[in-house]
């Protein structure tokens, strides 16, 4: 199948070096045109290399050639600058919004709310070397930090929680599940509607198992790797 062929062409491109990391390709009237194909051919092979994490596409700027995967490992924990800057890549985090807020029915199964609670909400965007790559949710309760949307939230809530409230996490709860970006989400990290995403739920609990808050992570598929390394 031809799709393929185009595929396995631009793989090879990628692991001899003659496409680097960040890339732009031509446009795909240009490469059906190298390859002597249809737009709608490229565009299979395209989406299989989009799947396999090869390439990525921006909104309205085109397809690029996908960096090393960051590995995102749930037994540590490490903020994203941490983690980042650990595997020499260069991490920045742009705040959103924080506001308090009427909880939600994600927000409250999390938390494990009664109805009408209130909660703190915050987004933000997780960026490696400028890039847009994820999209963070938190969901807070009020009446362990009354005071939280007073502090810089750009970066690390975890060091907020311990320098101002003597509070950190005892235990996490993780669920990883695979879906699609769409909406505010896809628009925020420069992505097309129906691009493929990693998610991420996270609860937070402290020593007496109480919960402390939660996160959802919207990762654009090609960014991350899961691993852990547990010793026994």
């Amino acid at each position: 199948m031809q799709y393929v062929k185009i595929k396995d062409s631009i793989v090879e491109q990628i692991e001899s070096g003659m496409l680097s990391a960040r890339q732009k390709l031509p446009s795909e009237r240009k490469l059906a045109e190298s390859f002597d194909t249809t737009r709608v051919t490229l565009r299979e092979a395209l989406s299989l290399l989009e799947a396999e994490g090869r390439i990525y596409r921006e909104d309205r700027r085109g397809w690029f050639i996908s960096p090393a995967p960051l590995r995102y490992d749930p037994q540590q924990l490490v903020s994203f600058s941490m983690m980042a800057a650990a595997q020499n890549r260069t991490p920045s985090s742009l705040l959103l919004n924080a506001k308090a807020m009427l909880a939600n029915k994600e927000s409250s199964q999390l938390l494990g709310l009664a109805p009408f609670s209130d909660v703190f909400c915050i987004n933000r965007v997780r960026c490696l070397e400028s890039r847009p790559v994820a999209y963070i949710t938190h969901y807070v309760r009020p009446e362990l930090f009354p005071t939280l949307l007073d502090h810089d939230l750009s970066d690390s809530l975890t060091e907020v929680y311990r320098h101002h409230y003597a509070t950190q996490y005892e235990q996490i709860r993780y669920r990883v599940s695979v879906s699609i970006l769409s909406g505010e989400v896809a628009q925020a990290l420069r992505a097309t509607v129906g691009t493929p995403a990693m998610k991420i739920e996270r609860t937070h609990f402290d020593k007496q198992g109480q919960t402390i808050d939660c996160q959802t992570e919207y990762w654009r598929h090609d960014v991350i790797n899961i691993e852990s390394h547990l010793r026994f």
